[in-house]
């Protein structure tokens, strides 16, 4: 048996590092170790750059779990890393070379995002986007409570434009090299239902679980659910 990797966990617009802990708890009561990863939000390349530094410092084998455009990000920053053993999507985008998270969110009906943003500049250029706080629970996380989602909607971290029209620039996707897995919601409104199954078929998934009712943040609704995908990933990177 080879070392037991560390599951890197890296989450995508309009959340935060936190909204792992219950799956990392699930993780963690199984004995496999687990990070969340500060993603900054700010370009694909840069922030893949970032998880590649922290993988860099763990020095183990890695699962690689992306969220949201946190699959945008894992896709480049597994690229070509012989540390990355698996990767994990969760409701995530799997492109492939030059799509980009607004492509693929819109590539297939049902994406409410657009209406639910607002958006406004950054000294650095360009706009910045966050989801209204009275649209947050419909659209980010309708199956949590509404105490819950003010809370989410309340610390959630904004993404640039620029992030979500990046293009993915590895010259293979991570995906094509990496055994990888796919769970999501069925009731998407950020990323619809259609398109990542489409993406999931693409990419050879090795399992795929759509989770009945489950909103966007289905690793904050559903932990077990994305717990238990994770876990066959770590599985098989241990062989």
């Amino acid at each position: 048996m080879s070392e037991q990797p560390v599951i890197v966990l890296v989450h995508g617009a309009f959340a935060e590092a936190a909204s792992w802990n219950r799956v990392i708890q699930r993780l963690h009561a199984d004995r496999l170790s687990a990070v969340a990863v500060a993603n900054p939000l700010r370009g694909v390349e840069g922030d893949a750059a970032y998880v590649r530094d922290v993988i860099a410092g763990i020095g183990r084998p890695v699962v690689l779990a992306g969220h949201s455009y946190g699959g945008m990000v894992i896709s480049q920053a597994a690229a070509g890393n012989p540390a990355v053993r698996a990767l994990v999507y969760v409701a995530a985008f799997a492109p492939e070379p030059g799509e980009n998270a607004f492509l693929l969110s819109s590539k297939f009906a049902g994406s409410s995002l657009g209406a639910a943003l607002e958006a406004y500049p950054v000294a650095s250029g360009g706009n910045e986007f966050r989801i209204a706080a009275d649209k947050f629970h419909d659209q980010f996380c309708a199956d949590l409570d509404a105490g819950e989602a003010a809370l989410m909607a309340a610390t959630q971290r904004p993404v640039t434009e620029r992030a979500l029209t990046d293009p993915l620039t590895a010259d293979e996707p991570a995906w094509r090299a990496i055994p990888s897995w796919f769970v999501h919601g069925e009731r998407d409104l950020n990323i619809p239902a259609e398109a990542l199954r489409f993406m999931a078929g693409r990419a050879g998934s090795r399992g795929t679980h759509e989770v009945a009712g489950a909103s966007h943040a289905v690793a904050a609704s559903q932990p077990g659910a994305v717990a238990a995908v994770i876990r066959d990933a770590a599985r098989h990177a241990e062989e």
